[in-house]
């Protein structure tokens, strides 16, 4: 026996493949890998055959013991529960699984991990209420749960910490108050609770106590009252911010003691000293925005300025008085925003020479006095925002030196004399305006090296001369108005070379001659102003080739002839050829009573408008009608001026009113941003729309990163149905932002789709997505594409869209009923993963109350809502289930919900007449490939199911994405998107198959 183990034991060598020699932390690490989804094949090395888990991606192990000591899994794309078996590694300290989807609940039995040290679960899909449990952890230092769906109270337990030095809690859905008891954890230098909707509470006082704290981030909170006197303990305090809340009364002069200071924001706070009532939304908050009721108020402290701070926020409030002096000496001071107060006065002198300024913005105030002419003296200085104040004398020459601006905004101010040469010129510059103000003196010939100039606003000033050749050289050039001046020449023909712009304004000035030839390539114009000059000749035929033409205003020169057809091609909101020469018939289009205003004072037009020439002779008749103008120009002369005047005061009001003042728009984020609101609102050309419905426009976007969003306008008036067949569909619109902001804004779901931001202004509101490549479900599957959905990216979408509404039902509190599921309301990615969206008419549970609600209308698509919805109005989770089961009819039919050849049917009755009938051969899409028949049929029957006209027979979604899933295991079928195409994988273990989604 012994002879024959020597004989073997070489050959044992020879197979070292067929040991399982893995240690204990590798196998429990191995039961976190296939907790997992992974499709990015992050746990590829995680070899089950090795002896450690050493050299595992993400894996470190302590040099010396050989135990694990840290797990980072670290935007790995990878989604499951949070795996509790991770604790059973005695001596791990660090864990993160930042930016990933973990969703479900955090265990309380995370108080297992007795070593950690580091936790950070941020940006993943956690719900429920925090753990207590997690304060016993004695070695915690630091805490990040942020952008998660967190829910409730801060556990008191959380004043109990032992060590913890950072706890962020970032974008969640806590709603209790902010609590004083985190005044305990004296260890404590990050304390981060910004962005969630606590009840309305005061800044806890206790706070104070936290001598060690350097960091304190409360924006967004919901914060009332007055900003307490011990936050002046806090003398490690490098950042305080408590901005965006409803905090009121004056910067305690104890904020002053605080020496480390070097970041302060405390704009944007919106409300008097009572407390609101409880339950105000961020929606309400966003609101007061633009009813200017913001209430930090009193004088800018001296002391506070002569702290060493590099950044100072307190724009949007009612600061008044001066900008103190000592703000001047700050030695690295880069940011000072305090645009929106009521601050008067002169601005520092020296203001810039001793601090690298990036960014200032005065704008919205009563500044006045000189702009200071140090505030590029280091050279830095990127953006100078001063518009709207009382601004007097010329821009400093050294400013024309300034080469590091890439924005200037200077108008509605009194400045005055002749704009430096070089200040022309800034090669960096993207918008420069100075409209509103005195200026004199000519646009100089160095506004050639302006080569990223992309708005030039120069109108209501004094300026004269011709507008230079050089202003061809421009190629970025989108926005050029300079009306109310005194320009005089021709249009240089270089001025064709703008090849980008869309809107050309130089109305009110003496230019002449004729239009240059080669209009057509202003391809993208949208409005052309040339009113009230000399211009005379031809009114060009190439204007009628510039389809996105909506705004013509020619009115007031000396134009000529015949006025050119081709105008009919265009969609005009805006025409005025009035006070011209114009002789000849009107273009049949405009011969109607409606455009009669647009034609005045062209004494040789003829055409069908009643008190315009009706002769067809017009020319022959022309002389006549010029001795007659002569005869009766006298006393017309005072009607004409009086005609003219109105209708110029109308126009500019109309265009006032209509027009976009980027200053006003207010930006609220909910994911961490890489634009600004002036991207967006470059985005809404209608060369970008994508689609257009009753709650608004769509628009597509392709920002400066290379990102593209979805850009929704929302309509300005109400709508009762359009023409896909949605009823009321955000019938205040209003309540549909509401609704959109209060439940995208608070959610985060793979299968929902993510609202980045809005953007709103008193009378216009926008709503900025993620950018879904495949458009909407109902789209493909009913156009021409239909043929890319076979049925394992149909049953996929199945799949992703009933997971997403199960987390609305289930995992959100209070739940939440969308109302509008249907196709044209799920969206795909390039991976044809599916999101749902459009939550414009979505209800809370809580909110509608409990068991069904009966709502004043409905709100729903024609063929999706449920039986007892349009016949009784009330509303619950049933509803969506409803809806949802049509959607899978449509995937598994291919037609739409309804249909004329359904005659009087919709989709479902339809379904079940040819069941019953004709069979399911009649029913399936002849689309698909028949060997998936079995599935499709055993789908078939779960949207059948969900179709139920009792409403206690659908079942609940989360059992409807179980009843899915089965489906998929019964085949053993996972879709895995591979080299452009989907392909299908077949495993012999239903156990080895994972989420479908």
């Amino acid at each position: 026996m012994v002879l024959m183990l020597l004989l073997l034991l070489p050959l044992l060598h020879c197979f070292p493949q067929l040991g399982y020699s893995l240690n204990q932390e590798g196998l429990y690490l191995q039961r976190v890998k296939f907790g997992f989804d992974d499709p990015n094949g992050f746990f590829s090395d995680w070899n089950d055959r090795d002896d450690n888990p050493c050299g595992w991606n993400g894996v470190s192990c302590d040099s010396e013991t050989g135990y694990v000591v840290s797990v980072d899994l670290s935007s790995a794309n990878v989604a499951g529960t949070f795996p509790s078996v991770i604790c059973r590694l005695g001596r791990l300290t660090f864990v993160s699984f930042y930016n990933n989807s973990v969703n479900g609940t955090l265990p309380e039995n995370i108080s297992d991990c007795r070593s950690l040290e580091h936790l950070d679960l941020a940006q993943n899909l956690l719900t429920g209420k925090l753990p207590g449990a997690l304060s016993d952890l004695p070695n915690l230092v630091h805490l990040d749960l942020s952008g998660n769906n967190f829910s409730g109270d801060i556990p008191a337990s959380f004043g109990t910490f032992r060590r913890l030095e950072v706890i962020s809690l970032v974008e969640n859905l806590l709603d209790g108050e902010v609590p004083a008891f985190l005044g305990n954890v004296s260890t404590l230098k990050q304390l981060n609770l910004s962005y969630n909707p606590f009840s309305p509470s005061r800044i806890p006082p206790e706070f104070g106590n936290l001598t060690n704290l350097e960091v304190l981030w409360l924006t967004g909170c919901n914060l009332v009252g007055r900003i307490p006197d011990p936050l002046g303990q806090l003398k490690r305090l490098t950042d305080l911010d408590v901005a965006l809340n409803n905090l009121n009364g004056p910067i305690p002069s104890s904020l002053t003691e605080l020496s480390s200071l070097v970041q302060l924001e405390l704009y944007n706070n919106s409300l008097s000293g009572e407390l609101p009532p409880t339950g105000w939304s961020k929606m309400a908050a966003l609101r007061l925005l633009d009813t200017s009721m913001n209430q930090l108020s009193g004088p800018i402290p001296d002391e506070l300025c002569s702290l060493p701070l590099e950044s100072l926020n307190l724009y949007e409030n009612q600061f008044e008085g001066n900008l103190p002096a000592s703000i001047a000496k700050s030695p690295n001071l880069y940011e000072l925003r305090i645009f929106e107060n009521r601050l008067s006065g002169e601005l520092p002198r020296d203001l810039g020479k001793n601090s690298p300024l990036l960014w200032i913005d005065v704008s919205s105030n009563n500044f006045s006095g000189k702009i200071p002419g140090g505030l590029c003296e280091n050279g830095v200085l990127d953006e100078l925002l001063m518009l709207h104040n009382s601004f007097s004398g010329e821009i400093p020459a050294a400013l024309g030196e300034c080469r590091s601006l890439t924005r200037v905004r200077l108008g509605k101010n009194n400045l005055s004399g002749a704009v430096p040469a070089g200040f022309w010129g800034l090669p960096h510059v993207y918008l420069l305006e100075l409209s509103g103000n005195s200026f004199t003196g000519e646009i100089a010939k160095t506004i050639a090296g302006a080569s990223n100039l992309s708005a030039l606003l120069i109108s209501n000033n004094r300026y004269s001369g011709s507008i230079p050749e050089e202003i061809g050289s421009l190629e970025n050039l989108v926005e050029f108005t300079g009306g109310d001046n005194w320009f005089t020449g021709q249009l240089p023909a270089s001025i064709l070379n703008l090849r980008r712009l869309e809107r050309l304004d130089l109305h009110n000035n003496s230019l002449s001659g004729d239009l240059p030839t080669g209009i057509h390539s202003w391809k993208k114009l949208n409005e052309l102003n040339l009113a009230d000059n000399d211009f005379s000749g031809n009114v060009p035929e190439e204007i009628g080739t510039l389809s996105g033409l909506n705004y013509l205003d020619l009115s007031g020169n000396q134009f000529s002839g015949k006025i050119p057809i081709g105008l009919q091609n265009l969609k005009l909101n805006q025409l005025n050829l009035s006070n011209n020469r114009l002789s000849g018939d009107i273009p049949p289009l405009y011969a109607k009573e409606i455009y009669k205003r647009s034609f005045l004072g062209n004494l040789g037009l003829c055409g069908g408008i009643a008190g315009l020439c009706d002769s067809r002779n017009g020319e022959k008749n022309l002389g006549y009608l010029w001795l007659l103008r002569s005869i009766f120009m006298l006393a017309a002369l005072v009607f004409i001026v009086g005609v003219v005047w109105f209708y110029w005061k109308y126009w500019n009001f109309k265009k006032a009113k209509n027009a976009i003042d980027r200053s006003k728009w207010t930006l609220m984020s909910f994911h961490k941003l890489g634009f600004s609101e002036y991207e967006i609102l470059d985005c809404l050309d209608e060369d970008n729309v994508i689609g257009a419905g009753a709650s608004g426009k769509v628009y597509k976007g392709v920002l400066s990163n290379g990102d593209a969003v979805a850009v929704k306008k929302l309509w300005g008036g109400s709508k009762l149905v359009d023409e896909s067949g949605d009823i009321e569909k955000g019938r205040i619109q209003d309540d549909g932002f509401e609704a959109e902001v209060e439940t995208l804004g608070k959610i985060r779901h793979k299968n929902i789709v993510k609202l980045l931001c809005c953007c709103t202004t008193r009378d216009c509101n926008l709503l900025v997505y993620e950018y879904m490549p495949n458009g909407s479900l109902g789209d493909l599957l009913h156009g021409n594409k239909s043929g890319m959905l076979d049925w394992p990216i149909r049953y996929k979408i199945a799949v992703d869209a009933a997971e997403g509404l199960s987390y609305l039902h289930h995992d959100c509190v209070p739940p939440i009923v969308h109302r509008d599921v249907k196709s044209n309301n799920i969206l795909l990615d390039s991976d044809f993963g599916a999101r749902v969206a459009d939550f414009g008419v979505a209800k809370a549970v809580d909110a509608i109350g409990k068991g069904t609600k009966s709502m004043s209308v409905i709100a729903g698509s024609c063929g999706y809502i449920a039986p007892e919805y349009a016949y009784t109005l009330r509303v619950n989770e049933k509803s969506d289930i409803y809806s949802l089961g049509v959607v899978i009819l449509e995937l598994v039919t291919g037609r739409r919900p309804v249909d004329p050849e359904f005659g009087e049917k919709d989709l479902v009755k339809w379904v079940c007449t040819n069941l019953d009938q004709k069979g399911i051969d009649q029913v399936i899409d002849p689309k698909l490939d028949s060997c998936f028949k079995e599935e499709i049929g055993k789908v078939l029957n779960i949207g059948l199911l969900c179709t139920s006209p009792l409403p206690i027979n659908r079942p609940s979604m989360r059992r409807v994405v179980k009843l899915l899933l089965e489906v998929g295991g019964e085949i053993h079928l996972k879709a895995a998107y591979k080299d452009g195409k989907l392909t299908p994988y077949y495993y012999e273990d239903a156990s080895d198959q994972g989420s479908v989604a």
